[in-house]
């Protein structure tokens, strides 16, 4: 009889040579040996376990075969959910292309206020992942068990920035000063870090009793940034990520000094402590891929 000899390859990790695939993936393995033997028939199959088989060839072996082999890619593919603040919406895009292509799993990205998404998460959403706008909330989801202590790290820190559609609008802090607008947008400074941000700058430049009767709040930052673009406020305070890659318009970007800094952090949350690709995930924003797109997008490194 003809024999197919399946055999496992090994690498070296650092750590000596390794198994691959890796233990976690085995019992998968073993599911898709069984599979394999129902196409096979009169081959003597060694598998990765050291194990013998013989069956007979019931129909369409090899192109059975081939079709298990195919499926057997999605074996290790994961779908991971990953709530992201509103900021980090384009770099959080195209980080999750680059790590969708260089691991084969799957991210479902959610945008929106760190303080939404958190009050979410205590009430038992499926997040896995959390990327927000602060330090405060992953370390707070930590304490309150939540989140899984050590995992929480800085992946950027945010710059926030006054903005206007108008090429002249924007004169640095005396535009905030002359108040020659209507209506100036920002984020809800209960939930979104960038909205506390902008309420902390008005105060320590001494305009915010002036300002405060124009202030129209969006949900998150991503609104706020709407309302200008959309001509509902003539200006706002958003994130320098937002318009990185904008053309026109007149910015100011706010000194640091005038609030606290925006220091962004990662954590992963307990309902992904036993998914791998959550942990894949984390391990990848804190890589060189997702470093180049951060700062393209014009935010500080600040990894912890």
């Amino acid at each position: 009889r003809s024999g197919l000899q399946i055999r496992v390859p090994r690498f070296n990790s650092g750590r000596g040579l390794q198994t691959f695939p890796p233990p976690i993936y085995q019992a998968s393995i073993g599911r898709f040996a069984l599979a394999l033997l129902r196409k096979l028939g009169s081959w003597s199959v060694v598998c990765m376990f050291g194990c013998s088989f013989t069956a007979r060839v019931v129909r369409d072996g090899v192109v059975g075969v081939l079709t298990l082999l195919l499926s057997a890619q999605q074996l290790f593919a994961a779908e991971l959910k990953v709530a992201v603040a509103a900021n980090f919406m384009e770099p959080a895009r195209e980080i999750a292309a680059l790590f969708e292509k260089a691991s084969g799993h799957k991210l479902v990205l959610s945008f929106g206020a760190t303080g939404q998404f958190y009050a979410q998460i205590t009430h038992g959403a499926p997040f896995e992942v959390l990327v927000a706008a602060d330090k405060a909330t992953p370390a707070k989801a930590i304490a309150e068990g939540h989140a899984v202590a050590g995992t929480a790290f800085t992946y950027a820190v945010g710059r926030l920035v006054l903005y206007s559609k108008s090429v002249d609008l924007v004169q640095g802090e005396q535009s905030l000063r002359d108040g020659k607008f209507a209506k100036i947008a920002i984020a809800n400074p209960a939930t979104a870090p960038y909205g506390a941000a902008a309420i902390t700058t008005l105060k320590a430049l001494g305009v915010y009793h002036r300002v405060a009767p124009k202030i129209v709040q969006g949900n998150n930052i991503g609104q706020a940034f709407q309302f200008v673009e959309t001509g509902n406020a003539e200006l706002g305070f958003v994130a320098l990520s937002q318009i990185a890659l904008v053309q026109g318009g007149s910015h100011w970007i706010v000194p640091s000094n005038l609030h606290e800094p925006i220091a962004q952090d990662a954590v992963l949350l307990q309902a992904g402590a036993n998914n791998e690709a959550a942990k894949a995930f984390l391990s990848f924003l804190r890589g060189p891929e997702a470093r180049k797109v951060v700062e393209t997008f014009g935010y500080g490194i600040g990894w912890q």
